[in-house]
């Protein structure tokens, strides 16, 4: 089947009336027929054939399993766009065209599942959950996705085809299909630009009725293109599974050959190479089989010897214990025995006490552990005189103190705990010393650690 269209429904449609000649464009004059009360009349016999071109190429695309989609945004077009569209199962785009459709797919893909799930909870009923606001922000939401998205939302990918009313209107399809690869099947009109058109429709694109005339024809080759499709299922479907007679002779062929001796089909030089490396591969498994033979004995030597040496061990003390327990033999009565008999205890008796010096009595180590206190208690005093002796300037008091302390001939810490010893007024007699120089000096006894005594008789004393 093909495109049946004759010139007189052309002709009644008003598929040949072109712009006027003032908003023509150069670039289209070889498809204009003539001009008439100042309006340029496109060639309709080039129509025709440009039509016809177009509707097998849809036809054979739809056939073999690609997509076309239709695209119309001006007013003329909207309405007829969306019925054909929906006749032959095409995506189509009737309201402003979405910049990226083409080349951001992944996103307009994203809200267009987007669009899917806040249907989904419409439908199930989780928007009665939220309030009022929120569930009328999301229907907007939705009836704002709706009308950019309800045309595509069941495309899958990038069309094959692109079918576009009114080029100028709608330039930014037309160049998107051009950066993707996507062929343009456009109706062309007198004041556009034909050049990124691959298969152009001389044609009206003002004309309601013109566009219902085109858009149906394209929806038909849409259709039949659909139809062949099936058919071609329908057919591989009935085919019986079963081989093809040269396979079933190749099988056939390998079924009735009968086994052949190596000798037979391989030379001498490869039958030579391939004993050795048959003889080679022998070798090599009798070296591993040697080889794990070995470890094994080594492994079972390793047991026995571990077996064995408690029981030399057990042998040995069983000896020693022998010995010690020996009956002495009887005196004799010759008197070089008697003599060497009275040596040998004398001689153990001095080994013996060799042995007792190094070791210390229960006594001794009480001793030692008394005389640890008064040692330490010995060592503390010893270092509190030393640190008595300390000068005042590493005292760590100002100038102030030290100057006064200086000038009263107060030259270590003995002499200031001296002084503390008899009383504060002790010190606040001296020239120079405030009670303010008092406090501060008492602060650093303090640190150091020193008892500052409250009244004259007690002693300043250092905490343990």
């Amino acid at each position: 089947m093909s495109l049946d269209i004759s010139m007189k429904e052309l002709l009644e449609t008003g598929v040949h009336f072109g712009h006027r000649t003032n908003r023509w464009d150069p670039r289209m004059k070889s498809y204009i027929f003539t001009e008439r009360n100042g309006i340029h009349i496109v060639d309709l016999q080039q129509t025709v054939e440009r039509l016809k071109e177009a509707y097998n190429l849809i036809r054979d695309c739809i056939a073999e399993g690609g997509s076309i989609l239709l695209v119309g945004t001006k007013r003329q077009a909207q309405e007829t766009i969306l019925t054909e569209a929906e006749r032959c199962g095409m995506p189509y785009v009737v309201e402003r065209w979405m910049p990226g459709t083409l080349t951001n797919w992944s996103t307009i893909h994203a809200r267009i599942m987007e669009l899917e799930r806040l249907e989904k909870m419409r439908d199930s009923g989780e928007m009665e959950r939220l309030i009022k606001k929120e569930q009328l922000t999301i229907e907007r939401k939705i009836n704002r996705l709706l009308v950019h998205l309800s045309g595509i939302r069941d495309m899958n990918g990038l069309p094959d085809l692109l079918f576009v009313v009114d080029v100028t209107r709608n330039y930014t399809a037309v160049h998107e299909a051009n950066l993707k690869g996507v062929p343009v099947v456009a109706m062309v009109d007198t004041n556009c630009d034909p050049t990124n058109i691959d298969y152009l429709i001389p044609s009206n694109d003002d004309a309601i009725r013109a566009i219902k005339l085109i858009v149906h024809k394209i929806a038909d080759a849409v259709l039949e293109g659909k139809a062949m499709r099936k058919e071609d299922e329908a057919e591989e479907a009935l085919k019986p599974i079963g081989e093809d007679e040269t396979r079933e002779r190749v099988r056939a062929a390998i079924s009735l050959e009968e086994d052949v001796d190596d000798e037979v089909l391989l030379g001498d030089t490869v039958l030579k190479k391939l004993a050795k490396t048959r003889q080679e591969e022998a070798e090599a498994e009798e070296a591993k089989a040697k080889e794990l033979a070995e470890k094994e004995a080594g492994k079972e030597e390793e047991i026995k010897e571990e077996e064995e040496k408690p029981a030399e061990e057990f042998k040995a003390e069983e000896k020693i214990e022998k010995k010690e327990t020996k009956p002495r033999k009887p005196a004799k009565s010759t008197k070089g025995d008697d003599k060497k008999e009275e040596e040998k205890p004398v001689k153990e008796a001095k080994a013996e006490e060799k042995e007792a010096k190094p070791r210390k009595s229960v006594k001794s180590e009480d001793k030692e552990v008394k005389e640890k206190p008064a040692k330490e208690a010995k060592d503390r005093d010893m270092g509190k005189e030393k640190e008595e002796e300390k000068p005042i300037e590493e005292l760590g008091l100002n100038t102030r103190a030290n100057n006064a302390l200086a000038s009263a001939g107060i030259m270590n810490l003995a002499n200031v705990l001296a002084k503390l010893k008899s009383g504060d007024d002790a010190l606040l007699d001296l020239p120079g010393i405030g009670q303010k120089t008092l406090t501060d000096i008492k602060k650093v006894l303090k640190k150091m650690g020193y008892k500052i005594p409250e009244t004259a008789e007690e002693e300043p004393k250092k905490k343990e």
